[in-house]
């Protein structure tokens, strides 16, 4: 298997050299807003600690990931009136995966809809208003 690239697009974010849309964080996980959301509210779920894939996660790793990725669901189900969320995670180029950091997809959904085609780019001021509409919604959780 490949080995943990530090210069990756995720990486940076976390070293705060790349903006992102932010919307929540802990001691072991960070949330922010996909750039190329396939639904409104799509969200990406990462370690802060270099993890190439589920391939070579900790067990605490994935444990931190997955405890975040069940508590952001539950409020971006509420935050975007969605009636389901749609978690995708994928492993290694031929498996999908683009960003070679460990990340987890947080979709809300709708009953009926369909997602947006990939490779989007999303405006970044609905960006900042749907990254505040969870903001918001964190902290009410909370």
């Amino acid at each position: 298997m490949a080995v943990y690239d530090p210069n990756n697009i995720f990486a940076k974010i976390l070293l705060g050299e790349l903006p992102a849309h932010k919307v929540y964080e802990d001691n072991d996980t960070l949330v922010f807003m996909d750039i190329m959301p396939r639904s409104d509210g799509h969200m990406l779920v990462i370690p802060k600690t270099p993890c190439r894939n589920v391939l070579d996660a900790s067990p605490a790793q994935l444990a931190a990931v997955m405890a975040t990725v069940q508590k952001i669901g539950r409020i971006a189900m509420q935050a975007f009136d969605a009636q389901g969320i749609s978690i995708q995670q994928f492993n290694e180029a031929a498996g999908g995966q683009e960003v070679f950091h460990l990340h987890f997809h947080v979709l809300p959904r709708r009953d009926g809809d369909t997602v947006r085609p990939p490779g989007i780019m999303a405006d970044p001021g609905v960006l900042q208003a749907h990254a505040e509409i969870m903001r918001k919604a964190v902290d009410a959780a909370a």
